[in-house]
């Protein structure tokens, strides 16, 4: 249970770090584009119609971009405040399915009982590390050589 816990973890952490590298470098390049686009309109405009002009057009533009984002915005704000209610419900139910074993539970608190809470906190974390280290090694061996 674990062990698949940790995979999910992983997996999910590595699929947020490539969503937000590939995030900025859409930003990076849209701000590049939009840059050269309201400067070629900016031109345009300038060479037709006047200054004044060219900069209500250069404003134009820029308030444009402006709406777009903040609606992208929105919408992702939207998507993110739903995903979390599915996740908790998914955890809701490997914490059940853990807890529902009278076993683990007798053993859990006789395990509390006999140490103190005060000593199971740094024994907890260490648990933890070597946890994710094993579960580290097996994904490491149960992968094919390539």
């Amino acid at each position: 249970m674990f062990h698949k816990l940790m995979d999910d973890f992983r997996e999910s952490t590595g699929t947020a770090l490539r969503l937000t590298s590939l995030a900025a470098a859409v930003a990076v390049s849209l701000f590049i584009t939009t840059g050269f686009l309201c400067a070629a309109a900016f031109v345009f405009v300038l060479e037709r119609y006047g200054l004044m002009y060219a900069c209500l057009a250069g404003a134009a533009v820029f308030f444009l971009t402006t709406l777009l984002a903040a609606a992208c915005y929105a919408i992702r704000k939207r998507q993110v405040q739903r995903k979390p209610v599915e996740a908790a419900k998914e955890a809701k139910s490997a914490l059940q399915t853990a807890l529902s074993d009278p076993m683990i539970v007798a053993a859990g608190l006789q395990i509390v009982r006999s140490v103190g809470v005060s000593r199971l906190v740094p024994l907890l974390a260490v648990g933890g590390i070597a946890l994710g280290v094993m579960a580290n090694r097996r994904s490491a061996e149960a992968e094919p050589a390539e």
